[in-house]
């Protein structure tokens, strides 16, 4: 038995059912993704009307789900050079499920890269690129993808500032940048995709089963909110083509944006060339996942997180 797989079994102990959820997972990527966006897909066609039905993908979305990232928030996370454990975010100011909730880090600088199971499940001519743009940050995921993905998701070794070209290509196509968490991988922040909409299995899995009851989504906001500079802005249409969820729009000469919907993922701003939007905190959302902030304003406070 490889090491990182005797790593799966000690983390989940007395939790066969996690374990072998965890290995399913990790070796069997492109498949499990498959799966999941077909019941997503046909649950709520054939299914959405049975009121007991609408408790699993509640159940689901509890235990695997995504935090948007801005760039700067990312980058952060891969300058880390020293193991960060905040623990439960118990309160749910940053990541509001039951379930999955834990900022950790151990041995940051050690990073892999695959191929994205989502896109492997788009026909060939089809799919989005880059290829590899799932990263598994820290020796918690980048062993287990070292060790068994690498000739099926041609898995690799790279640096922090590799990632973070990887990020940076990846968000100039469009890409948003996310953080996922999963109960079966033991709830932690180690894994960062670069998701594209027309691929991403999580935002087409939110899409179906919103059908099914409003507000149920996978993913959730950075906890940002785009400003705009009017003096700045000579509405060139740049930032709505950019915008992922068509939440901006430009009609009969004015800017409207949506803020409440903004998922905050930074893409608009970014594409702006006159530098006329920004984004800022906003205190009507959750928190973001920056780690210096959660370090500096609630580790001696305890207010936020439960250090262990």
């Amino acid at each position: 038995m490889k090491p990182s797989s005797r790593d799966i079994l000690k983390r989940h102990g007395w939790r066969a059912d996690k374990a072998a959820h965890n290995f399913i997972y990790f070796y069997y990527h492109k498949h499990y993704v498959a799966v999941s966006l077909f019941i997503a897909k046909n649950g709520a066609r054939f299914l959405g009307w049975i009121p007991p039905f609408k408790l699993i993908p509640r159940a689901v979305f509890n235990r695997y789900h995504s935090k948007v990232l801005s760039r700067d928030d990312v980058k952060k996370i891969l300058s880390l050079d020293h193991d960060l454990n905040l623990g439960a975010d118990e309160s749910r100011k940053v990541i509001p499920f039951r379930y999955a909730h834990n900022v950790i880090f151990r041995d940051p600088k050690l990073i892999a890269v695959m191929d994205c199971p989502c896109k492997l499940n788009q026909p060939e001519n089809e799919r989005c690129q880059p290829l590899a743009c799932c990263i598994a940050i820290g020796k918690d995921f980048a062993p287990i993808w070292l060790e068994h993905c690498e000739e099926k998701y041609h898995a690799r070794q790279i640096t922090q500032q590799e990632a973070l070209d990887i990020i940076t290509a990846a968000r100039n196509s469009g890409h948003i940048t996310q953080a996922f968490i999963k109960t079966a991988t033991g709830g932690l922040t180690g894994i960062i995709c670069n998701c594209c909409p027309s691929c991403c299995g999580g935002i087409k899995a939110s899409a179906q089963t919103v059908k099914i009851e409003k507000g149920l989504t996978q993913y959730i906001a950075s906890g940002y909110s785009v400003a705009r500079d009017e003096a700045a802005c000579n509405l060139c249409g740049k930032c709505e083509k950019a915008c992922p969820f068509e939440l901006i729009k430009i009609k009969e000469k004015t800017w409207q944006y949506d803020q409440a919907a903004c998922l905050g993922c930074e893409l608009c701003v970014e594409k702006c060339p006159q530098q006329a939007l920004s984004l800022f905190k906003d205190p009507e959302k959750l928190l973001p996942l920056d780690i210096s902030l959660l370090e500096s304003e609630f580790a001696t406070q305890n207010t936020l997180v439960k250090w262990r």
